[in-house]
């Protein structure tokens, strides 16, 4: 068995015709016939059912093409690793982060690496950790800073450092000293990211708001943590936001208060595509590691 019948094969499959589906592999269809057929005597199984009128994909076809598809996507995504690592010192590396963790490590991180490495393209992105899980496991990032939990068997990853929640609020609309007192802000409006584009980060805002007797009533929503702060700093609302950002958002109009309970915390992690990690990406994550040890 070789690679072509195997993308003769998934052509075949797509097309359900032998005409079409020569026509878009630029071959004639009786090559096409006998590499079909080579293929189905080969692993003893039929794929497809035939005959003058039509092309269908039996049972066995159908699974056939459902694993080989991924086998195909994956040897892509291996032959693009393997380039890069033969590369690794020239062309372009992409570095994803979620907006509720960039900060002055990650802009250190950017220069850091265009000394380490002057003839790559570094691209940054902000990239929610639902959608970075998805383009590390297509090999469409080389880098990623995302939030616990990651369920993905295509992903290496590790924790880069355990954050806390904090209550942020305006100190000249808001009188909070003690996390809690925010049992007393039932009534309050809350501001916070959009369930569909950040649904961890809801669940948790419930999850702590249940903790203290009520649903929070959010009345405006944001992608972006900047703008949620910048709403917050307005007097909009309170939000609750990973203690770590009030490094980026001290502002005079804002007060922070730490939620200390034990079991409310996230974890941020460096992602890697399984098996792929570059000379780049061992150099990223050792850089960002020593960071987090210096600012213990």
């Amino acid at each position: 068995m070789e690679l072509r019948h195997l993308k003769y094969f998934l052509k075949l499959a797509e097309e359900l015709s032998f005409v079409r589906a020569a026509d878009k592999l630029f071959i004639s269809q009786p090559p096409l016939s006998r590499q079909i057929k080579e293929l189905e005597t080969e692993i003893g199984a039929q794929l497809f059912e035939r005959n003058n009128k039509r092309v269908i994909l039996t049972d066995a076809g159908k699974y056939y093409q459902k694993e080989i598809q991924e086998l195909v996507q994956n040897l892509e995504r291996i032959n693009l690793t393997a380039k890069k690592i033969s590369e690794n010192k020239s062309g372009e590396f992409r570095i994803a982060y979620v907006s509720s963790t960039f900060s002055g490590h990650i802009s250190k991180l950017l220069e850091f690496l265009s000394d380490k490495y002057p003839f790559v393209n570094f691209r940054l992105y902000e990239v929610p950790t639902v959608k970075q899980i998805a383009a590390l496991e297509e090999g469409k990032i080389d880098f990623g800073i995302i939030r616990a939990p990651l369920y993905s068997s295509k992903i290496d990853s590790q924790l880069w450092f355990k954050d806390s929640f904090s209550i942020v609020f305006n100190r000249n609309k808001y009188n909070i000293t003690a996390e809690e007192e925010l049992e007393k802000l039932k009534e309050a409006t809350f501001v916070f990211f959009n369930k569909d584009y950040a649904p961890y980060f809801y669940d948790v805002l419930l999850q702590i708001c249940a903790q203290y007797g009520f649903v929070p009533k959010v009345v405006h929503e944001s992608n972006n943590i900047s703008s949620i702060i910048q709403l917050v700093k307005n007097g909009l609302g309170i939000s609750i936001v990973p203690t770590a950002i009030m490094k980026n958002y001290n502002y005079p109009e804002l007060e922070y208060v730490e939620i200390k309970r034990r079991f409310l915390f996230t974890h941020i992690l460096l992602a890697t595509p399984k098996g792929s990690q570059s000379e780049i990406s061992k150099a990223a994550i050792q850089f960002l590691m020593q960071q987090k040890l210096e600012n213990e």
